[in-house]
């Protein structure tokens, strides 16, 4: 009697795998894939990521960073084979589901966690009007505390108004560098 049935056809589930081995995995389930002549049940293997914007010594990086560390996405139909080749996996330690029956990730899921890895520069989600007043959390002017007198929301940097030693100065900051008081 087989454990797994493949009523659900094609589908996305998701693998736990130990952290930090999400692209071990991913490539070690492709050269199984492969070597055992699963390419007609096991179709994609995926990462999820997202591109996001730091500040690292006073500039701009835009990183890959994994949405969900420790997991990784699998398109298959699930059969007693195909599940024996994922779950042997080295660095796999299971399917999300419960027991031994993986649980599919519904298709709006699928489709959301795709728009949000297509998109290649982050937006800048801007909620600081001119007047407001910010604390400075990054830079040499750390801790200070300022008013904002321009907004540019194009290239993602605010002039803030520092007062030192008496008098306001202009300072260009990054949206990142700055938080609402």
């Amino acid at each position: 009697m087989p454990k797994q049935t493949s009523q659900q056809g094609r589908r996305w589930y998701v693998l736990h795998t130990y952290s930090g081995y999400e692209e071990n995995v991913c490539r070690n389930l492709r050269q199984r894939i492969e070597s055992m002549d699963m390419e007609d049940k096991i179709f994609d293997v995926l990462i999820p990521t997202e591109t996001k914007i730091k500040i690292k010594n006073g500039k701009r990086k835009m990183l890959k960073e994994k949405i969900f560390p420790g997991y990784v996405l699998v398109n298959m139909i699930v059969t007693d084979a195909s599940w024996y080749v994922v779950r042997n996996t080295p660095n796999v330690t299971g399917f999300i589901g419960s027991g031994t029956t993986p649980s599919p990730v519904s298709e709006e899921e699928i489709k959301s966690l795709m728009d949000r890895m297509g998109e290649e520069e982050p937006e800048y989600k801007v909620d600081m009007a001119i007047g407001e007043l910010v604390k400075i959390t990054d830079g040499p002017f750390k801790d200070y505390e300022g008013k904002i007198s321009a907004v540019d929301e194009a290239r993602g940097k605010a002039k803030v108004l520092v007062s030192m030693f008496g008098r306001e100065t202009p300072v260009e900051l990054d949206f990142l560098q700055i938080k609402k008081i």
